[in-house]
């Protein structure tokens, strides 16, 4: 659990990590009821984990509800011997239509950055289901949304 300032509201996460073992595929599951945000990972030096977020996508499509903010992952960025390029992974997730960040948790390269991208989404999936937030007088209509940076002008954020 973390509470996190996002756009000056406070929100409170809760982070179940699964890493895509098969023994937490039941409890997965359930908890894709009631997620307002899923985190897709897979590593980039593992071609078998980024292949199985199609089937993480069909669970998701399946037992999540249909307006979960979802986001993909490419971690373990730091690695040298990758075989999934940033390419790659931007075009899967522009596949399904879902925001991409490679991040490296040695390094803390955007880490928080997906995270904040997560609940900022859920936030403002939930303005818009309770109605537009009253402006006041003269004040401006928010922020433009955030895009996920590419690793080239990503500059290294504090981790976790």
């Amino acid at each position: 659990m973390k509470t996190i300032d996002v756009e000056g509201k406070r929100v409170k996460v809760q982070i179940w990590d699964t890493a895509g073992q098969d023994r937490f595929k039941t409890i997965t599951q359930t908890y894709y009821r009631g997620a307002m945000g899923i985190i897709l990972a897979y590593a980039v030096n593992d071609r078998e984990s980024f292949q199985n977020i199609e089937n993480w996508m069909k669970q998701i499509k399946e037992h999540a509800s249909e307006d979960v903010c979802k986001i993909l992952v490419g971690n373990k960025s730091d690695m040298a011997d990758r075989c999934i390029d940033y390419e790659e992974g931007k075009s899967l997730a522009d596949s399904y239509g879902i925001q991409f960040f490679e991040t490296s948790a040695k390094d803390c390269r955007n880490v928080n950055d997906a995270f904040y991208e997560v609940a900022r989404e859920i936030k403002s999936k939930a303005n818009l289901k309770n109605g537009p937030t009253p402006q006041p007088i003269g004040g401006s209509s928010g922020g433009d949304k955030l895009k996920a940076k590419d690793e080239k002008t990503v500059k290294s954020s504090n981790c976790c």
